[in-house]
């Protein structure tokens, strides 16, 4: 008998060998950002190709600069760009738990437990974990009102560079976000991030950053005899160019007459001014135009008074049009061939105005009809900085918009992960089946977090988890009520103490912790299925035979 050996044109790697592989590959990544987790996390700097340097310690900002080629390494970076469009902060230690329950899921498995009973254990352990955050762990926030919601702006600032500056910046930040606040067609409350523009701004101390009730432009209007100051603004939202009128490619024209080469030039600057005029008699007195305003119609908007921007990016004009309640005009023709300019397409604001902001002209748009945007103008020294600003005030208003639709918020500093460490421990010993095993080491795996914040801090990580573990326990088994406060126990790691983080007002969205055990959770079970990894050779082409 000749048995017939099928061959992959390719490299196969099978069972332990992969996955110690990817678990190799998903460490890697988690050390490069662990040393950037919690309030004295340090920061990165990342030099791409053509030399561009980014300043960050936000882990999705530096995992996205990455570029990774192991395929279980590229599951993490998802991970972390997931988090961060889900729960907006977070993004460190979802990449920090994942690595470590894969760590712990190898040794198992080399100690001969099947990765199904892994799987399944880990799947429990983060069931019951987002159990008792909810029902345990969490506080609403209508109960402490906006002290909460400053206290959680500050403790997702305080790892990052406006750290210092956390009450200032917390502030607007949350003033910012109830500016937005919306009521949707269902009746729930919602709050728009995308209605807070961010506008940066050079010069200046990051202290002068300011809120603005409105909407903030970076150019300056057409011509400088334009009026700065409009009052009760009629806006018109133009998406084509006012310029001289071209005939189109493909037209000729024979001309007999040289005179007549006068009347046609005369002609297009004709059609141009009754466009202008169309607009004008309409009754808009502020023009914004994502193309080209020339200077003749420039010329017809200054005798008449108006304000014109040229060449504003789509995305800006699209977010004003919604707010004025102005229509974004893509021509003027209208079915029946004719051009017509309607009072309708026209939107509101209550003043319009330009203004020098350190070195650059700004235009602002305030008192708008429909919504309720707002723009953070930030100021700072440098690009670098005005970049790691704008990072932080993002992960900000994503943290508060969260704490307020999902209306509940957790203690942070490790308190959370410690909890539930010590309750998935007892609960482990209440199972009967192999899962058991998995659950304890997912218990022990969340531990990382407090362990990392401590390390980073230069602390002893042995002593304060020790310390904090003791305060869990005694929580959670206690029936005096004056120790039930002790599960709001976490790092202190000014002082190197632990403290009641609930009462020193460090909280985080009570959603960004469960995403964040739910997310670390699924990469680390997908990553753990695969046990055969086959990289298939690039097919080689033929070069052509050259004929004699």
């Amino acid at each position: 008998m000749s048995s017939t050996n099928v061959s992959i044109l390719g490299h196969r790697t099978q069972g332990q060998d992969v996955r110690s592989n990817n678990v190799t590959a998903v460490q890697a990544i988690a050390n490069i950002i662990k040393s950037s987790l919690g309030p004295q996390g340090l920061d990165k700097m990342l030099v791409d190709e053509i030399g561009d340097v980014t300043i960050t310690n936000d882990g999705a900002t530096i995992l996205r600069q990455l570029e990774v080629e192991h395929p279980a390494a590229k599951v993490i970076v998802e991970l972390s760009q997931m988090q961060d469009k889900e729960a907006g902060d977070g993004t460190t230690s979802v990449v920090i738990i994942a690595s470590e329950l894969l760590k712990r899921a190898n040794e198992m498995i080399k100690n001969k437990v099947h990765p199904t009973n892994v799987i399944s254990g880990y799947k429990i352990a983060a069931r019951e974990a987002v159990k008792y955050i909810q029902e345990n762990l969490s506080i609403k926030v209508e109960q402490t009102g906006r002290e909460t919601l400053i206290n959680a702006a500050k403790t997702s600032m305080s790892s990052k560079l406006i750290g210092p500056e956390a009450q200032f910046f917390s502030e607007l930040v949350v003033d910012a976000v109830q500016a937005v606040k919306q009521i949707n067609s269902i009746g729930d409350i919602k709050y728009p991030t995308k209605a807070i523009h961010i506008e940066k701004c050079h010069g200046g101390s990051s202290r002068e950053s300011r809120l603005v009730r409105g909407y903030v432009l970076r150019m300056a209007r057409v011509s400088q005899q334009m009026p700065i100051r409009v009052e009760n603004a009629k806006i018109a939202c133009l998406d084509f160019n006012l310029n001289k009128y071209r005939l189109p490619l493909g037209v000729q024209i024979l001309v007999n007459d040289p005179k007549n080469l006068d009347k046609i030039r005369q002609t297009e600057l004709d059609i141009l001014k009754a466009r202008c005029q169309k607009i004008i008699d309409a009754g808009a007195n502020v023009i914004i135009a994502t193309k080209a305003v020339d200077d003749v119609a420039a010329k017809y908007f200054v005798e008449a008074g108006v304000l014109a921007l040229r060449r504003v990016d789509k995305k800006d004009v699209r977010r004003i049009a919604k707010s004025t309640g102005a229509t974004l005009l893509t021509t003027l023709a209208t079915p029946e061939g004719e051009e017509v300019f309607e009072p309708s397409f026209l939107g509101t604001a209550q003043e319009v105005y330009e203004e020098t902001v350190g070195d650059d002209q700004y235009v602002f748009i305030k008192g708008f009809k429909n919504s309720a945007a707002c723009s953070i103008l930030i100021r700072g020294a440098n690009d670098l900085m005005l970049d790691e600003i704008e990072r932080s005030i993002h992960d900000s208003i994503c943290v508060i918009k969260r704490a307020l639709e999902s209306g509940y918020v957790v203690s942070g500093g490790g308190s959370v992960e410690m909890g539930l460490a010590v309750y998935l421990d007892d609960f482990a010993r209440t199972l009967g089946t192999r899962e058991q095993i998995a659950v304890a080491e997912f218990a022990e795996a969340l531990t990382v977090i407090p362990k990392t914040l401590a390390t980073n801090a230069a602390l002893d990580a042995t002593d304060l988890v020790a310390k904090l573990r003791v305060f869990h326990n005694t929580a959670q088994t206690t029936d005096d009520p004056a120790k039930l406060d002790f599960k709001w126990a976490g790092l202190d790691l000014l002082n190197g103490k632990v403290r009641n983080n609930l009462t020193a007002g460090v909280l985080e969205p009570q959603i960004n912790k469960i995403k964040c055990i739910r997310f670390a959770t699924e990469a680390a079970v997908t990553i753990l299925r695969i046990d055969d990894m086959i990289k298939l050779q690039p097919k080689q082409e033929e070069l052509p035979h050259r004929g004699h």
